[in-house]
């Protein structure tokens, strides 16, 4: 089990009143014993948050890994998704996922990609009342650009809690980021590294500079934006190392610098 330190200088956001850490570990496109043997491993290394997802078809697995940890669920954070196609089965297809995790409820539940292009009005409802019965504890959104969200409030009048979506250096928009904050919503970064040139001069620099790796500087970068990032490997020595990216300060100067990486997109 990790030192209490590793776990507690991972930072959280405030989702209504359940704390949600900011460095999670993903799981996709892990499956069966390989997606268990992982989970079990983030567990024991520090990670508290385990993202997953109904189209990842690996809930079961998960589910696994999370009856035979020692961590108590009470100090576990797990998030699923329901792919755009289950309009309509909201509560089959969470109840599903609760089966599949072991679990009666997830502490986030995302709407995966906007159906059919739409907001997704009635399964947000749906959403709503899963929370309201206590099977989900905070309701979010991914994939979603903000005229959506804004479409999502204006019909029901509740922003998501989070938004997930593809965010790496070279995603970053100023202006996207800060209008999910105007709206108190958290933006969660998944595959920070896929659209991320390992090699660009400048993230070789910062991560010189702090005798760190590239890929914990770009973790670190999106925790000191107040990003909610998932990383994943099933590799332990990797997932220490994205770990322990929580741990490392960027000056305001390096920010800066990372951010420019994403100008013109």
């Amino acid at each position: 089990m990790p030192g209490q330190s590793e776990v507690d200088r991972v930072p959280v956001a405030d989702l209504g009143g359940r704390a949600m850490p900011l460095l999670g570990y993903g799981t996709h496109p892990m499956r069966g014993g390989q997606a268990t043997e992982a989970v079990l491993a983030a567990l024991e290394v520090g990670y508290r948050l385990v993202d997953t997802a109904t189209r990842y078809r690996n809930e079961e697995a998960i589910g696994a890994a999370l009856a035979q940890t020692a961590v108590p669920r009470g100090e576990l954070f797990v998030t699923t998704k329901m792919p755009p196609d289950c309009v309509g089965i909201e509560r089959r297809t969470l109840e599903e996922s609760l089966t599949a995790l072991g679990t009666d409820h997830v502490d986030l539940w995302l709407i995966h990609w906007p159906p059919g292009g739409y907001p997704g009005v009635t399964s947000w409802r749906a959403f709503a009342q899963a929370r309201e019965e206590g099977l989900v504890r905070a309701m979010g959104v991914s994939n979603y650009p903000i005229e959506l969200i804004d479409a999502l409030y204006q019909a029901t009048g509740e922003y998501p809690a989070v938004n997930q979506r593809q965010w790496g250096p070279g995603d970053y928009d100023a202006g996207y980021a800060g209008a999910l904050a105007a709206r108190g919503i958290v933006l969660s970064a998944h595959s920070p590294l896929r659209s991320t040139d390992l090699n660009d001069p400048v993230l070789l620099s910062v991560a010189q500079a702090h005798d760190r790796s590239v890929h914990e500087v770009v973790v670190a970068w999106n925790l000191h934006h107040g990003v909610a990032v998932t990383v994943k490997s099933a590799h332990r020595e990797r997932m220490v190392r994205n770990l322990s990216a929580a741990g490392l300060t960027l000056t305001e100067e390096e920010v800066a610098a990372i951010d420019r990486l994403g100008a013109g997109r």
